[in-house]
């Protein structure tokens, strides 16, 4: 009888507290089992983040060095360009002649090297065949003279010796002529060997 007891329902009442007081033990056991994995899921979490920000230093450091090669293949280029330029017009002491230019041209919207001058802009070849024009000391030095040409005299100290940063292109034609008369001056002397 004690079996059909527990077996048989029981009134209304009976069979709710039966459901309320599983529905208790479920919700605890729930409760228990999201805070045991909770930490876990937290730690996953916090773990993914730092996996995530250190790929996207990575990935913004990658950006920044992809950006300083195509500068300096950029560059690169622009220099070869500029150099080639001026070999082609015959120009003697080619790095020489670049390191005075070299500021003065950059790249244009379009991707062509142009000058910038005070007239505004100007295209490369032509800005550079006039920088050669007025600078005829950067063109392979001609032989002056023969048998009977006499030598310019010997200067123990250079009065102004021309220093590389100070030529650039737009001085002064009192600068520009001490420059060439100082260039000219160091040219006779390798010729001759001295």
């Amino acid at each position: 009888m004690d079996e059909q007891q527990v077996t048989q329902p029981g009134p209304a009442g009976h069979a709710e507290d039966w459901r309320s007081v599983v529905r208790t033990i479920i919700g605890e056991y729930l409760t228990v089992e999201r805070r045991q994995t909770e930490p876990a899921h937290k730690a996953e979490l916090e773990e993914e983040r730092k996996r995530r920000e250190q790929l996207e230093r990575r990935v913004n450091e990658l950006v920044e060095e992809n950006k300083r090669n195509r500068q300096r293949a950029e560059e690169s280029e622009r220099s070869s360009q500029i150099r080639a330029e001026l070999q082609r017009l015959g120009v003697a002491k080619v790095d020489l002649a670049y390191r005075i230019v070299k500021d003065e041209i950059t790249r244009a919207d379009d991707g062509s090297l142009v000058a910038r001058t005070s007239e505004g802009e100007r295209g490369v070849r032509e800005y550079l065949s006039s920088f050669v024009k007025e600078n005829p000391e950067f063109l392979p030095a001609r032989m002056a003279g023969g048998s009977g040409a006499s030598s310019p005299p010997r200067s123990g100290t250079p009065g102004h010796a021309a220093e590389l940063e100070r030529i650039r292109p737009g001085m002064s034609p009192e600068e520009l002529q001490q420059v060439r008369e100082h260039i000219s001056q160091v040219a006779a002397q390798s010729l001759r060997g001295e």
